[in-house]
């Protein structure tokens, strides 16, 4: 199977996730956010330094659950703002 690259934009996406989570995460383990959601650690850790920036959609819920965060806040912060 031979991997599409990924965007500059799907990349900056990647990334702004990454930030977000480990915003959100603030002083609590990795690992405890982990178990919450039902992932592991390591799925956490790519997610959170951009090395898996495409998560699935399953996977974002559970992050944005064991964190209290909406998944409408995540979806303002991940789509590009249009320029007026």
């Amino acid at each position: 199977m031979v991997r599409i690259p990924l965007s500059s934009l799907q990349r900056e996406r990647g990334r702004r996730l990454g930030q977000l989570l480990r915003d959100a995460r603030g002083q609590e383990s990795m690992v405890e956010i982990a178990a919450r959601a039902g992932l592991s650690a390591e799925t956490v850790r790519k997610i959170e330094t951009g090395r898996a920036p495409t998560p699935s959609f399953f996977t974002i819920a559970a992050l944005a659950g064991a964190l209290g965060i909406s998944l409408d806040a995540i979806n303002e912060l991940l789509t590009p703002q249009k320029s007026a």
